[in-house]
């Protein structure tokens, strides 16, 4: 049944606060959506500027549902006041998301201020947005955010110019999250394939060996540099790369983090940074003993479904509620996918920063990871 509501009435509609009203104006607005998506009659400045001052009364004291249901609608709305627009991508991600993905009025400046000043899961929808252009490409890697640029990577649309995608590539190096999307980019050349060859895994090797016929003497000569470099290896006497065993690598980040620990230098910051490197048995073994936890335990939680018992280990060692969602995306990004539990598993995680102590959110750590 079509809700018949004149200009003047859902004026008045946005002035009250009773959920029934609301829900009027909600329906209200929807239906000047859909006459505008047909007949083009939202696009009269006189409905735009009524749109504005609905919107502007919802967001005083709206509830979410109403903001969620109009940015659904409003998303690829050609027609919709810029302003109002802008005002929905800096809402929660749940509201911004369709929005940052689809909507035609967000320029270039809007799309860089949200990079600037919105969350970090913005930020990573604004790098998914498709034909997302050089002015955009560049902001991002400007900023270098990890997360962000392994969105970057995976979105295949984007416009991304040879010199930008040879700073992914490059970045690759440390951030292992951006190696298997790039291996993938259809715009990676020869020469840039084999820089990555040597740094990733022998299934994403088969792939780019197979797409690119990679030189086979150019392949050795990159792995051998790649080892070296990685694993701070030195020639023998017959110039062969000696190169530590899995074992001696887990025994030197041992010693390297026992020494951090020891001399009053391991913080919450240096989890990021062995991420970053694409260390993910650094990471661990750093959280291990900035949380006092087993180390087992928190190997199990990340290979787990349950990322919320992740961040009650971070939150017990101080790491910030805006900072987890970065470091959830960069150990999916290095460990399959897992903890697993996609976005509700975010969402649970984020729980986990409660106001509650970090002795508290320690000790519920260390009894909910032996039913894992």
């Amino acid at each position: 049944m079509s809700v018949a509501i004149s200009s003047e009435g859902l004026l008045e509609l946005a002035k009250s606060r009773t959920p029934a009203d609301r829900e009027r104006l909600l329906l209200g607005v929807v239906e000047l959506c859909d006459a505008g998506d047909g007949a083009g009659a939202a696009a009269s400045p006189q409905i735009q500027a009524l749109l504005n001052s609905i919107f502007l009364g919802l967001v005083a004291g709206a509830e979410r549902e109403i903001r969620k249901r109009l940015a659904d609608k409003l998303a690829t709305a050609t027609w919709a006041p810029p302003a109002l627009i802008n005002v929905l991508a800096l809402d929660e991600i749940e509201i911004a998301r369709p929005v940052i993905a689809a909507s035609p009025l967000l320029k270039d400046s809007d799309l860089i201020r949200l990079l600037v000043e919105a969350t970090i899961e913005h930020q990573i929808e604004v790098a998914r947005r498709p034909n997302l252009s050089p002015a955009v490409i560049a902001a991002i890697l400007r900023a270098a955010e990890p997360a962000v640029m392994t969105a970057l990577a995976g979105n295949q649309t984007a416009d991304v110019v040879p010199a930008d995608l040879k700073r992914l590539v490059d970045a690759a190096r440390e951030i292992a999250a951006l190696r298997s999307p790039l291996s993938r980019h259809p715009k990676l050349t020869d020469e840039l394939a084999l820089q990555l060859y040597a740094w990733v895994g022998i299934a994403l090797r088969q792939a780019l060996a197979e797409r690119f016929r990679l030189d086979p003497k150019a392949i050795e000569t990159a792995v051998a540099q790649s080892v070296q470099e990685a694993y701070h290896g030195a020639a023998d006497d017959r110039g062969a790369v000696v190169m530590a065993r899995d074992g001696e690598r887990e025994a030197m980040e041992e010693r390297l983090i026992e020494k951090l620990h020891a001399a009053g230098q391991l913080r919450p910051g240096y989890l990021v940074r062995a991420l970053q490197e694409g260390r993910l048995s650094l990471f661990v073994i750093a959280l291990a003993t900035l949380g006092r936890f087993e180390t087992d335990h928190i190997q199990r939680v990340i290979d787990s479904e349950r990322p919320e018992l992740l961040g009650l280990a971070c939150a017990a060692v101080g790491i910030d509620r805006s900072v987890f969602p970065s470091i959830l995306e960069l150990v999916r990004g290095l460990n399959g996918g897992f903890p697993g539990g996609g976005l509700d598993g975010a969402r649970r995680a984020i729980g986990a920063f409660g106001p509650v102590s970090a002795h508290v959110a320690a000790t519920a750590f260390r009894q909910a990871a032996l039913s894992v």
